[in-house]
């Protein structure tokens, strides 16, 4: 809550002081005052009679003091419908406020930019603003969407989960978005440290009649709108009866949000990971071939085995890395323990691991105790593992069965690196290499990866904590106090 927001619950009276503007009203419960949604409350009629003693009026002119919830008022209508016809009636409005926002972000920003070579590159451009106008593009068909399924005569019976269902693919390039945005942030900060770019952004903004928000405030709205939906949703679908014909769909649409809201988390925690685990390869000496972010962007598991390998069958101590599509394997140096030399990697995608029982080993002819194999299935090579304990041996089977479902969940949902944001990522690490600092300055990236556990993101994350890019921390508040941040303008 802000500090000039009162905060309020079902059954609250209160004293209304300014109510000259129609959306937001002044007034006041016991000692606090502040701003609150007109829309959210509805008027005492006798300002006299206690709220208990106040009958309500329902069909055929009888009257209803039962104090339930299915108290009825207008036409028909319980409080029920009232309350979800605010909802409605909010997602709506905001809707249509957003998207007025994104306009003015392109046509009073962008465009200007634009004519002002002398000033942009289109590279700094695609940084400071991402792909904002392709979002400005999806949502203009969205609010379109929604408009269709209003029921302006009975807003409560509005069926609107199927336009979240239909659009649910397109909001992933928030995703895009939101993990460019602390570039954004940067850019600005520097640009903005020049007393012609504060002035010409100043322009823009007059010459739009924008309100009074600084560039990178009314960035920041993107972001707040993809995390803001599954509370709208659920604040939706508190109030649609289960007869309700919008119930499946706004059920269905809510748990879709929250995965939306989920995997733009996660590319965002990828997106942080590829600078570690390129920090992580400048620290191995004697590096050969591709760099591991050609084709890998998560460390699944790591650990020391013992392998065997034909046709020697040699045993060696060696420290593996699991990432999505390889196996990496590096030896320790004998005296800096700390230091690690690159001997080979493993392809994952030609592999299949078998689970081996303690005995004798009819591949290998000798007896092992919680081992694995690696079997390539196109030239029937064979590696075997050892691990130390049976739990180690167990961690490492459940890792692999990850990898395979990781890289399966990428390709279902699109998600890849950049090859710009690998070289980069790759720029920044070899930079840090090269600085003259010993070796193991280095230890800490490569400690990240030894502890890595790598959990899972839970089924059900409370969307509070969903990542609120640049937002400050606040106290956890109710939806109605979350949902009146959605309008881009603070009274």
């Amino acid at each position: 809550m802000d500090d000039q927001e009162l905060g309020f619950k079902a059954g609250d009276v209160i004293e209304v002081m300014d109510a000259t503007n129609k959306e937001w009203w002044w007034g006041r419960i016991l000692d606090s005052e502040g701003w609150f949604p007109a829309s959210f409350v509805r008027l005492r009629v006798n300002q006299d009679e206690p709220m208990e003693d106040y009958p309500l009026k329902v069909e055929g002119g009888k009257e209803d003091d039962s104090g339930s919830g299915a108290r009825r008022f207008g036409m028909g209508q319980t409080t029920k419908d009232q309350m979800r016809t605010n909802v409605i009636n909010e997602i709506i409005s905001t809707e249509r406020d957003y998207i007025k926002h994104l306009k003015d972000i392109c046509e009073g920003y962008i465009k200007q930019c634009r004519k002002r070579a002398d000033m942009f590159t289109e590279e700094q451009l695609k940084t400071i603003f991402g792909n904002i106008e392709d979002i400005y593009r999806c949502q203009k068909k969205f609010v379109k969407a929604l408009e269709k399924k209003f029921n302006k005569d009975h807003p409560h019976l509005s069926e609107v989960g199927s336009c979240f269902l239909e659009y649910q693919t397109e909001f992933q390039i928030y995703s895009e978005y939101c993990n460019n945005h602390p570039n954004a942030c940067m850019e600005l900060s520097r640009l903005t440290k020049v007393n012609k770019y504060v002035y010409f952004f100043e322009a823009c903004r007059l010459l739009q009649k924008m309100i009074d928000i600084s560039l990178d405030g009314f960035l920041l709205t993107p972001v707040q709108k993809i995390c803001k939906y599954p509370l709208q949703l659920a604040e939706l679908l508190k109030y649609t009866n289960p007869q309700h014909r919008d119930f499946k769909d706004v059920e269905a649409a809510l748990n879709a949000m929250k995965n939306v809201a989920r995997l733009i988390n996660e590319r965002k925690r990828r997106l942080e990971n590829i600078d570690k685990i390129a920090q992580w390869q400048s620290s191995i000496e004697d590096w050969e071939g591709e760099d591991v972010l050609v084709r890998s962007s998560e460390l699944i598991y790591s650990g020391e085995l013992t392998k065997l390998s034909h046709p020697q069958a040699k045993s060696q101590q060696r420290m593996f890395f699991l990432f999505d599509h390889q196996l990496v394997c590096c030896k320790k140096d004998l005296l800096r323990r700390d230091i690690l030399y690159y001997k080979n990697r493993i392809n994952m995608d030609d592999m299949e691991i078998l689970d081996v029982e303690d005995g004798k080993d009819k591949d290998f002819n000798i007896s092992v105790k919680n081992a694995f194999k690696l079997h390539c299935r196109d030239t029937e090579e064979v590696h075997l593992f050892c691990a130390k304990k049976p739990e180690q041996k167990q961690r490492w089977l459940k890792a692999f069965e990850n990898e395979r479902r990781q890289v399966q969940l990428d390709q279902e949902t699109g998600f890849s690196i950049t090859e710009v944001q690998k070289k980069q990522a790759m720029l920044n690490a070899s930079k840090q290499h090269h600085t003259g600092k010993p070796k193991a300055v280095t230890r800490p990236y490569y400690d990240f990866l030894i502890r890595q556990k790598h959990p899972t993101l839970p089924t059900m994350v409370p969307q509070q904590q969903v990542f609120m890019l640049a937002e400050p921390k606040r106290k956890p508040s109710n939806f109605w106090q979350n949902i009146s941040r959605l309008t881009p303008f603070r009274k």
